[in-house]
């Protein structure tokens, strides 16, 4: 049987988000710079995507690239940026061809105006898609993330549109980048580290971890399969009994 046949379609994850770690390492095994890891890391995009779709995934979001990263040397990220705005314009005909609606979360307004402009380009020709969502967290730390709804819900206080006494999870929640989405059932890091880095702290309280010792440049639809396959046979309790789940 193969692993899609494996797969229980009425009970898939609707948002799986994923740490696509070890481009560097995949690279340096291969005795190349860390951007020809972060080249070929763009197949397994591509293929994780189509998977995702092949399956009914309905949001997919990826950790492309964190506010950490621009510590990282300054050739690698102005390779890293080049690279995003040509595998946007390059994937845009996918994107269409497999009805995937891109999306974006961060602090967009830190990258590069190119970049920035190809991106919002790309979101408004996919925006009618409706097969799934593909987010990408760019510029993106999820402390930020909360820094950021935290000041706008002060302001709002501050303004009146927001009663103190009313606010809940839900409405902290609403000033959260990912707003419009469901919080993500599945999490899966790639390349054997056991970290969230950062990512969705607050939308992964009741996730369930997958890890996988594949660096990312080799992650393929099979690991999807198998990623939801796991998530399958897990009991999700959200802090109640077996017996009261039953």
């Amino acid at each position: 049987m193969s692993l899609i046949d494996q797969i229980d379609k009425e009970r898939l994850p609707q948002h799986v988000a994923i740490i696509m770690d070890g481009n560097g390492r995949w690279a340096k095994e291969k005795g190349k710079l860390r951007v020809f890891g972060h080249q070929n890391g763009v197949v397994s995009v591509r293929d994780t995507v189509e998977g995702a779709v092949e399956l009914g995934i309905k949001h997919l979001t990826l950790y492309a690239f964190s506010t950490e990263n621009w510590n990282r040397p300054k050739l690698e990220v102005m390779a890293l940026m080049e690279l995003l705005v040509s595998t946007i314009n390059k994937e845009t005909k996918t994107l269409m061809k497999n009805g995937v609606r891109l999306n974006a979360i961060g602090n967009l307004q830190s990258l590069p105006e190119k970049c920035y402009r190809q991106l919002n380009e790309t979101i408004e020709k996919t925006s009618a898609n409706t097969a799934c969502t593909l987010t990408l967290a760019l510029s993106y730390s999820s402390r930020w993330e909360i820094t950021d709804a935290a000041k706008q819900l002060a302001e709002d206080v501050k303004e009146g549109i927001v009663q103190l006494a009313d606010i809940t999870e839900d409405t902290f929640a609403s000033y959260l980048s990912t707003a419009d989405m469901p919080d993500p059932e599945l999490m899966i890091r790639t390349s054997g580290e056991h970290r969230i880095s950062n990512y969705l702290l607050w939308q992964l309280a009741y996730s369930e971890l997958y890890f996988t010792s594949k660096l990312w440049p080799d992650f393929r639809r099979e690991d999807l399969f198998e990623a939801v396959i796991d998530f399958q046979k897990r009991e999700r309790r959200f802090g109640m009994t077996s017996e009261q789940l039953n």
